[in-house]
């Protein structure tokens, strides 16, 4: 019988996932092995009934460069009682499958780091290989190195807010982005930027002191009241919803939100709009102190996950899938993949990357970097010490919308 391999894909779609699975699957198809494809996430290696098909060069070809994951996904994160009692192992020695690729983000990241410990303590004959994957870009990787998807993502995140920054102008209104990231900020700074949004709010910024609606508030304000004063009536704002994510849970409730979790614990941001409940908090606002301003939510976000993979994707993914076949065919294994910037793959051991619960934690962004500060000096509009005088027309107080002042920097 053939030796195979099995590929399986965890969490939430990002461009790139079949780029990833199918580019795999033609590398070791090429070098002899078997490929089969696992639907159903994790949730396949513990089942008496996975669902499972070949994968051959047809196939991977036809599919490769293709938005979405053609092997369904899932969130399903096995208990300890799941890995004693319903691992398949049967599935892996029927099959004669030597290698286990997990294509997934930090949650996905963080039970293939229990799966290599559980298959060293089994004494199993199967290695595993982590590729790491998401539209956040919030996975640990050295220098820096974009996780696959999240150049995809800002791309067509940046396309969805340059028109909509161009309706802002058009019609001189205010536009508020809710974008994708529930643990970092790196998509709606990436947007941000390159739509040089005049404010963008991550929870990131916050890192001096405690993140609140109110502060959040606060800042989209100072930026409407400071293009007030520059005569420019119209703009956008983008909010990362992880400062949703990472607000007291009873602030969520006094807004009004009933929030549900999944299997990890997290919020289930996706079930509400964040833009809308950021839109209402602010309209508010604006009654509140007097100020006539009309905004409306956009949000971005499931619209973004399974686009077809921009061209570095295409050739980061492929760089990926054969870095896997090179550091399985030097014996690695309980690793991430990583290709530095010559496309030399690298093995980054899970067990090296985990905290003290044994997840891997999230790579945020770098508040006090080159990228986060200079757009923050540089392109973002807000009020300083010298607005004051011109902002009492609008605000009693102007040193409660001082950006610097709210965030404590």
């Amino acid at each position: 019988m053939k030796d195979s391999i099995i590929i399986l894909c965890g969490g939430g779609p990002a461009p790139g996932m079949n780029t990833v699975v199918f580019s795999v699957a033609k590398t070791f198809l090429s070098n002899g092995y078997r490929v089969i494809g696992l639907h159903g996430g994790y949730s396949g290696l513990f089942s008496k009934a996975p669902r499972t098909e070949d994968i051959d060069f047809f196939k991977a070809d036809a599919y490769f460069n293709r938005g979405g994951s053609y092997l369904q996904m899932s969130r399903f994160k096995p208990t300890d009682k799941d890995f004693e009692e319903n691992f398949n192992l049967d599935l892996f020695q029927s099959n004669n499958i030597k290698l286990l690729v997990t294509v997934g983000g930090d949650d996905t990241a963080s039970t293939a780091n229990r799966i290599a410990k559980f298959l060293e303590a089994k004494h199993y004959p199967i290695r595993n290989i982590h590729v790491p994957k998401t539209i956040d870009n919030d996975l640990p990787l050295p220098e820096n190195a974009p996780t696959f998807g999240f150049n995809s993502a800002k791309n067509e995140g940046a396309h969805l807010a340059r028109t909509v920054y161009e309706d802002a102008r058009t019609s001189g209104n205010w536009l508020i982005i809710s974008a994708m990231g529930r643990s970092a900020g790196h998509l709606a700074l990436g947007i941000g930027e390159a739509t040089h949004c005049p404010m963008t709010i991550i929870p990131e910024m916050f890192n001096k002191t405690e993140i609140t609606l109110d502060k959040i508030v606060r800042l989209a304000l100072s930026a409407i009241i400071k293009r007030n004063i520059l005569g420019i009536p119209y703009g956008t704002v983008v909010v990362a919803e992880g400062v949703f994510h990472d607000l007291d849970p009873q602030e969520i409730k006094n807004a009004g939100v009933s929030m549900t979790y999944d299997e990890h614990g997290h919020p289930e941001l996706g079930k509400i709009s964040k833009a809308v409940l950021f839109n209402d908090i602010l309209e508010k606002e604006f009654k509140k102190i007097g100020l006539k301003v009309k905004t409306r939510p956009v949000e971005i976000g499931y619209d973004v996950r399974c686009q077809d993979p921009i061209a570095f994707d295409l050739t980061y993914c492929s760089e990926l899938a054969m870095g896997a076949y090179e550091l399985f065919s030097k014996g690695e294994t309980g690793c991430m993949v990583y290709v530095d910037a010559f496309g030399t793959a690298h093995p980054l051991y899970l067990k090296d990357l985990q905290g003290p619960d044994g997840k891997i934690p999230p790579r945020r962004v770098a508040i006090e970097g080159g990228t986060a500060q200079n757009y923050f000096n540089h392109i973002c509009h807000f009020i300083g010490e010298a607005d004051y005088e011109a902002a009492k027309k609008y605000v009693a107080d102007p040193a409660a919308y001082d950006f610097r002042k709210i965030l404590n920097w």
